[in-house]
């Protein structure tokens, strides 16, 4: 550090009273401390902080511009206001700084070269308290989010600032995402080891305030009409669609996953171009992988992996909801308590994982249970089952697990029922929780969390807020006018 340097530190307020309170502690015996350890540590941080905060505010103001006028964007904006204070939230606390306001040549909204140079984000937030926010957002709440930085003992960041934020980058991210998510892409590497790669894809329910706004209506309108049936399905929610592309070895070992989760739409259109574009990506550079579609029996699943691409893939019906279903059947006849039926279930359940044609023994031995079930006593349960049997009929050719296994081919669609419940249902799901706009900015947050990208991610979205200005001096601004003028 240079000798201004050393001055200009030494000048501070905050500096001083870093050194007082040094000074004071290195006074006080070892035997008679005035202050607890733990006081001593909450001072020194406060005072570290008060530093660090003027720091911040010397470098801050040094994006500033002083001139008759900018350049932005090729657009000219002219000075309008001088040394006007702000304060911005910064990752030790508050900073304020004077700055420069400047105006569009015809008039409108003033722009602030200070805040456009630095990659000030919301006219707020400095890029890495920004960074800071967002994560944990997309961990917990903006009341949450605003108690951890009072419980570290930076003011600053509120609840309703922290809630803002996200829906602040999530315009910006969507508006770049296509172009964004390739260059994420072009950073990472598909491992040597992998032998093939599984797309999945699946949904969960949310609380959405436009459909509960849509469910009363809806009973509205059944009211008016003399309906007293209460509406089939969870009212107020909708279908918060998960995807996700998983390498694996040839032992079946997942080596790694990418997650998109997007809020409700319709056909799921966003999240299938991402889970496209992401297979693209990885079979560009890894032709020689075996693609397989793994995911439940949702017949809206299926029709998504009817694209050309998936052609030649194999298509696997996750053998976890395949034994929900045998479960269901053999409850139908067993009853649900029942420690037969409980038997029964493990027995054929590993006949369907690990014989060949396990399937079809399966099928075999459900129909001979319907065919116990006799008389119009059993007619209900004779139904359930034998809606059980036809759908082991028909998702048949994507239940040879046996054979899966032997391949080295994943059988079960749990990472993509992870990512319902990890990205969708933890963060979107808590007590009397309730979305509308702001879903889509958590989920594309713990969507790149939980894929390894949030730092490349965010170097991405602080760039973005890094704007080009271009300084024009007063001469070089006259002698243009006046050009200008002589050549009218």
């Amino acid at each position: 550090m240079t000798q201004d340097n050393m001055s200009a530190l030494s000048g501070l307020a905050s500096f001083a009273k870093l050194e007082e309170l040094i000074e004071a502690r290195s006074q006080e015996g070892s035997t008679e401390a005035t202050l607890t350890f733990e006081a001593f540590e909450v001072e020194l941080g406060h005072a570290m902080r008060s530093l660090e905060n003027d720091l911040k505010a010397i470098d801050l103001a040094r994006y500033d511009i002083e001139a008759d006028a900018v350049i932005v964007g090729g657009q000219e904006w002219r000075k309008c206001l001088s040394d006007q204070p702000k304060t911005y939230l910064s990752a030790s606390g508050p900073v304020t700084v004077s700055r420069n306001l400047y105006r569009p040549v015809g008039g409108g909204k003033s722009i602030c070269p200070l805040e456009l140079r630095s990659g000030i984000i919301a006219g707020l937030y400095t890029p890495v308290l920004a960074r800071q926010v967002s994560y944990l957002m997309g961990h917990m709440t903006s009341q949450d989010t605003s108690h951890v930085f009072l419980e570290l003992g930076i003011s600053g960041p509120s609840s309703s600032s922290c809630d803002r934020l996200p829906k602040v980058l999530s315009p910006v991210w969507e508006a770049n995402r296509e172009t964004w998510e390739d260059a994420l892409r072009q950073q990472e590497f598909v491992p040597a080891e992998a032998s093939v790669v599984a797309v999945s894809l699946d949904g969960v329910m949310v609380p959405d305030k436009d459909g509960q706004r849509d469910a009363k209506a809806k009973r509205e309108a059944a009211k008016e009409q003399g309906v007293s049936k209460q509406l089939r399905g969870p009212a107020g929610y909708r279908e918060v669609g998960c995807g996700t592309v998983t390498l694996y070895d040839e032992e079946a070992n997942r080596l790694d996953t990418v997650r998109y989760a997007r809020a409700p739409e319709y056909k799921k259109k966003t999240l299938t171009e991402q889970l496209d574009a992401e297979l693209a990506s990885i079979v560009a550079v890894r032709p020689d992988l075996e693609l397989v579609a793994l995911a439940d029996g949702a017949e809206e699943n299926w029709r998504y992996f009817e694209r050309p691409v998936y052609a030649n893939a194999m298509q696997i019906v996750d053998h976890g909801h395949a034994s929900q279903h045998l479960k269901a059947g053999l409850a139908a006849y067993y009853g649900d308590k029942s420690v037969a039926g409980r038997a029964e279930y493990e027995r054929l359940r590993i006949i369907l994982r690990d014989q060949f044609g396990g399937v079809d023994q399966v099928i075999t031995e459900l129909g001979g249970l319907v065919r116990k079930m006799g008389g119009k006593r059993f007619k209900r349960r004779r139904k359930l089952l034998g809606a059980e049997i036809n759908y082991f009929k028909n998702q048949r050719e994507r239940m040879a697990y046996a054979d899966y296994q032997a391949r080295g081919l994943p059988i079960g669609s749990g990472v993509v029922e992870a990512a319902c419940k990890t990205l969708a249902t933890q963060r979107l799901k808590r007590s009397g929780m309730s979305w509308r706009d702001g879903k889509q900015a958590i989920l594309t947050i713990r969507s790149l969390q939980q894929s390894n990208r949030w730092t490349a991610a965010w170097g991405l979205i602080s760039g973005h807020f890094r704007v080009e200005v271009i300084s024009v001096r007063k001469r070089a601004h006259l002698r243009e006018l006046t050009f200008t003028q002589k050549a009218a």
